[in-house]
């Protein structure tokens, strides 16, 4: 056998991607102590796999890992209403709610209750518990954001519906009309406002 129209042929790479391949895995084993050549294009060929992987990664959020420990149930992200993180898609809800339980007024609630979390330079959050839709409006320099923690609600933005439940995070894009219905008998969401 010619090793190098072997190689040249696309094998290694086949046995790289297609590990589950064990035709090409027992061929490639016997061939591999008599051919130095193989291991060391294979040694290669994970080179350059690893450089791309590296030229494509994306850098998580910081809330990220905490979301994922917690999903798995091995951490809880902690939230301090002293230092609260802003809210994201990563966000946890479980520890938002938890955290602001004792912030929430026994039922049955007003048609509106809101209670300010923090408020900075860079970003004002707000505990909101509502019964009311909102109407039709646009912000032009705030950034607006709900991350809700209960119930369920559907928000119009520009031409795009969506549906958010417990759980769900939605950034509202400048310069665009969007409105909420409320569909449950009540919401308890997060709203964050960030400024430029």
């Amino acid at each position: 056998m010619e090793i190098k129209s072997y190689i040249d042929e696309g094998n290694l790479e086949q046995y790289c991607f297609e590990l589950n391949n064990a035709d090409l895995g027992n061929e490639i084993a016997a061939l591999r102590p008599a051919h130095p050549e193989i291991g060391q294009e294979l040694n290669q060929i994970g080179l350059a796999i690893e450089k791309l992987a590296q030229s494509h990664a994306i850098t998580p959020s910081p809330g990220l890992q905490n979301r994922i420990m917690a999903a798995l149930g091995i951490a809880e992200e902690k939230i301090d209403l002293d230092n609260l993180p802003p809210t994201s898609k990563y966000s946890n809800y479980e520890s938002w709610l938890k955290a602001v339980e004792h912030l929430i007024p026994a039922e049955p609630f007003d048609d509106f209750f809101a209670y300010p979390l923090q408020q900075n330079e860079q970003i004002a959050q707000t505990l909101v518990i509502t019964r009311l839709n909102v109407p039709e409006e646009i912000h032009e320099v705030v950034a607006e954001s709900f991350f809700i923690l209960k119930g369920t609600c559907t928000c119009t933005v520009g031409k795009e519906i969506f549906t958010l439940n417990a759980g769900d995070y939605l950034a509202i894009p400048l310069h665009i009309s969007h409105d909420i219905r409320i569909d449950s008998p009540y919401v308890i969401a997060i709203l964050q406002h960030q400024f430029s």
